[in-house]
Order: structure tokens, then sequence, then C-alpha cells
């Protein structure tokens, strides 16, 4: 390869998510381009990428469709120095003699990185994916109205007031 700045472009599905057992993500739809800029001793691997993928709803547990955009940089450096550590998370080390990188792996960790911790679509109980049967029997379970918890999460504990008054 020579050097200077070569593009790539990936589409991604569930096809790809298949070959990776545990993954978060078992669908989606997302577009990946690569801009690869090779040096003498790096290679400089940018990703953008966008698209969707499904995840299971913390509260209903249905799939819903969540927004995905990624911008993520990686350094690939060439050496044959021996002495010199593994990977790091910034960096990947190559040998000299090796021609080629397998980005999968990274693609798919930059996928997993952009889940969210809580997985609710934007307004939960009001999409067409909800499954309001399963928010009817939460609700009913709980003994409260979904207004009346959420009201409940927002209002200070007084233990922090207390805390606030030691400044």
């Amino acid at each position: 390869m020579k050097l200077g700045t070569h593009h790539f472009n990936y589409k991604i599905d569930s096809r790809f998510f298949d070959e990776f057992e545990y993954s978060l993500v078992k669908n989606g739809e997302v577009s990946i381009d690569l801009e690869l800029n090779k040096q003498e001793t790096m290679l400089i691997l940018q990703f953008t990428g966008k698209g969707s993928i499904y995840l299971t709803c913390d509260r209903c547990v249905s799939e819903f469709p969540s927004v995905l955009n990624i911008d993520e940089r990686q350094i690939v450096k060439f050496t044959d120095d021996e002495n010199l550590e593994d990977n790091t998370e910034e960096i990947l080390v190559l040998s000299k003699n090796e021609h080629e990188i397998d980005v999968a792996p990274l693609i798919y960790e930059y996928i997993n990185l952009a889940v969210p911790y809580f997985n609710r679509c934007d307004e939960p109980g009001m999409t067409e994916w909800c499954d309001k049967e399963m928010l009817d029997k939460l609700e009913k379970l709980s003994g409260a109205s979904a207004e009346e918890t959420e009201q409940n999460n927002t209002e200070a504990d007084p233990r922090w007031e207390a805390l606030k008054k030691i400044k």
C-alpha cells in the first residue's frame, strides 16, 4: 500500500453481529467510513459511522431502534522493537513485516461502546416499539403511576440537604 490517504466503507448489519457471540447488539444497520492515513512508521485510522442499532428496552423489554454516531481514531505503529509493550487502548503495535490489520474488532468495539448505559427509547410508553401491555403490568405491580415514580425520584433526599448546610 502506498503512503497517503485511503478510504473504505463498510455496511454493518445483523450478519456482522452474528460473528460476535456475546455482543450487546444483535441487529442494526450502520455505515462505517474508514479513512486510513499511511505514514512511514504508523497508520492513523479515522472511523466515522452513522446508523441505528436495535436495543432491548430496560423498562418494557421490547426492541427499539437507537441512533448511533461514531467518531473514533486509532493509531497503529510499526516496529520491530521486541521490548515495546503490547497493544494499548490508544496504540496498536504491528511488526514491520505485517501487511494487514483486521478492523472488524475495532468496529465491533466502537459500536458496543456507543450503547447507552440505560436502554430506553426517547419517549417510554409513547412510541410504536413500546410494549404497552408490559408497561401496564409494571405500573400495576409497582402500585404507583410512572409519573409519580419519576416525580419521587427527582425530589431531593433530605440527607443531601443536611450535608449542604455543613458548608
